[in-house]
């Protein structure tokens, strides 16, 4: 029987869960394709984590403080120091050396994390010195964080050129090119493919409740839509779609105390849930979804065709989710509200507006994003 091929895929996520669910959905993939897959994860923990058949394998946790990513603490709440990364620094390259990978992927990195160049660095530079000689791949959403200094910009390229065979963008170059939100795109265009969306299946862990007839509010991982999601909550008695079921999702990572408190004030038609594994199959079965606009929540809206609004998360230093909803809704596929502009006025016009317009039947987006992964992954071996 054939060895089958070792890959690694490396995420590390700081604030929501979206990271870690894409590289999970890539995860899945990889398994079904045939390589023997090693999930390593620098993250906090979550429950309902779907890798496939991937080895799960944890190194020291960690998670920034706020939407600005200066602090970074551990599963203490501890800011992380010098030690503590010279341990996890230890335990990844262990990992590395024993799994002996045919392909190593990071998730991510060298666009963003550079707070993990620490770790990362000596791991590449121990890639290309491993005599078996592992290809190297980059894995990325569709739209980076914009950085306006050129000096970090071509750090990315360099390292790209020095260390990296690929990069695989999980994303649709006719929605949005990566030369929109990376000014050196041109320089590194040689190594990169465009995978389409990668999405997590509508079937899995679908109980087949909730989501029909039903506004459907989802807050993703829930860590940033702490202000959004509470001023929606109370929204609803003020707009005029008011006389149906809305269903608010407030996500694994919303603060406790936000969700005890929606929880306490929920009626007949206005249902209070912590997490939904389904989510992407109950908004499948939606009248229409009111949601933030992150990457797993916009390819679930794409993908079901569900009428949307989406209220673009922009605190910190975060400019992805505007980008991505602005180039969508300039192709009528969803609508914007701006979250320092959302009133009942605005809600209530984006609402009836989504309605209206009637998503097509067949999107013209790549949405099979995971199995393109997974194919161009094999065929690098």
């Amino acid at each position: 029987m054939m060895t089958k091929p070792r890959l690694i895929i490396y995420v590390q996520n700081l604030l929501g869960i979206g990271h870690l669910r894409r590289a999970a959905g890539v995860s899945r993939a990889a398994v079904n394709k045939g390589f023997d897959v090693a999930f390593v994860s620098g993250g906090i923990p979550i429950n309902e984590l779907d890798v496939g058949g991937a080895t799960f394998h944890q190194i020291p946790p960690v998670r920034a403080l706020d939407g600005d990513f200066k602090i970074l603490v551990d599963e203490k709440n501890q800011p992380i120091d010098d030690r503590w990364r010279d341990k996890r620094r230890q335990a990844l390259l262990e990992l590395f050396d024993k799994i002996q990978p045919k392909i190593l992927l990071t998730e991510l990195f060298p666009f963003g994390r550079r707070q993990f160049r620490f770790e990362l660095i000596p791991l590449l530079e121990k890639a290309k010195a491993a005599s078996w000689q592992p290809r190297v791949v980059c894995s990325m959403r569709d739209i980076l964080v914009t950085k306006p200094r050129h000096d970090r910009n071509l750090e990315i390229a360099e390292t790209l050129d020095t260390f990296y065979d690929k990069i695989l963008v999980h994303g649709d170059q006719n929605i949005i090119s990566l030369s929109d939100t990376f000014p050196l795109e041109k320089r590194i265009s040689h190594l990169i493919e465009y995978t389409g969306y990668v999405l997590t299946p509508e079937h899995i862990g679908d109980t087949g409740e909730g989501g029909t007839g039903e506004v459907i509010v989802s807050a993703g991982g829930g860590a940033v839509g702490y202000e959004t999601f509470p001023k929606l909550f109370k929204l609803r008695d003020k707009v005029s779609i008011n006389n149906i079921p809305w269903r608010f999702v407030t996500g694994p990572h919303m603060p406790l105390e936000i969700y005890k408190e929606l929880k306490r004030k929920e009626s007949k038609y206005a249902i209070v849930e912590r997490s939904r594994p389904d989510l992407p199959a109950v908004i499948g079965r939606a009248t229409l979804s009111i949601s933030q606009a992150g990457y797993n929540t916009i390819a679930e809206i794409l993908n079901s065709g569900t009428p949307a609004v989406v209220v673009p998360y922009e605190g910190g230093v975060e400019t992805e989710q505007r980008l991505r909803s602005d180039l969508l809704a300039k192709r009528s596929l969803l609508q914007v509200v701006d979250e320092k502009k959302l009133n009942a006025q605005t809600l209530d016009k984006a609402m009836c507006q989504a309605l209206k317009i009637t998503p097509p039947k067949k999107l013209d987006i790549s949405l099979d994003g995971a199995m393109a992964t997974s194919d161009a992954l094999w065929a690098l071996l």
